[in-house]
């Protein structure tokens, strides 16, 4: 994102136009939502009509990195550097209004315009590679076996800029019409949270094999 006055865009193409005060430019604020999550869905023309596909992610600074195999045909078509939006949608709960004209959602959203880049340098491959496993599991890199030299080679790695992002939020209560709020019927939030479950091991793990600390520490309590 480069220089720009508080508040402002990065482009014309990333201003929210509808609810433009719901608009979040600033970079910690995108990141934050960023980071708050491990898989996006990304938007491109392979050349016979737009699609939009899930993968998961990881950033680095102002880079978001993805990656897969050679043979997928995301991969595949992006290597050519075409245009590309990358979306990721937290959603944090759904607004029920006395009518059903203003029910909502509050979420929390980035989207991004970019086109991609292929990483060919093999320090930042690898580099990236760990910045992905990391945001899905911290801590799992380091104990896990690292890429051999022919999975290496069968894993390409994207990575998108992120100099044209911008991200949308709502939050609070339900917004009537003022003449709806006398109505007998019940309005406000109802709270939504993906939480992780206790590990579930693999049935060909060694039955003394401890859940990692970095694994239990993900576990919501109780």
């Amino acid at each position: 994102m480069g220089p720009r006055a508080p508040g402002d865009p990065p482009t014309e193409r990333t201003r929210v136009r509808r609810l433009p005060e719901r608009g979040v430019y600033d970079r910690e604020g995108v990141y934050e939502i960023l980071d708050a999550g491990f898989l996006c869905h990304v938007g491109f023309d392979p050349g016979h009509g737009p699609v939009v596909l899930p993968t998961l992610y990881g950033r680095s600074g102002d880079t978001l990195y993805i990656h897969g195999s050679p043979v997928a045909g995301m991969l595949r078509s992006m290597r050519k550097s075409i245009p590309a939006c990358v979306t990721v949608t937290h959603v944090d709960g759904i607004v029920l209004a006395r009518s059903l004209f203003h029910h909502s959602m509050n979420y929390r959203s980035v989207v991004v315009f970019v086109v991609p880049e292929e990483v060919t340098d093999v320090t930042e491959k690898l580099s990236a590679l760990e910045v992905i496993s990391e945001n899905i599991v911290p801590g799992r890199w380091a104990e896990a076996r690292k890429p051999n030299t022919s999975e290496f080679t069968q894993t390409i790695v994207l990575k998108f800029p992120l100099d044209e992002a911008s991200a949308k939020v709502r939050t609070g209560p339900p917004g009537d019409d003022e003449d709806d709020y006398a109505l007998d019927v019940w309005a406000g939030v109802l709270p939504l949270r993906q939480i992780a479950g206790q590990p579930e091991a693999d049935p060909r793990l060694a039955p003394d094999t401890p859940v990692p600390l970095y694994l239990s520490q993900m576990v919501e309590p109780g």
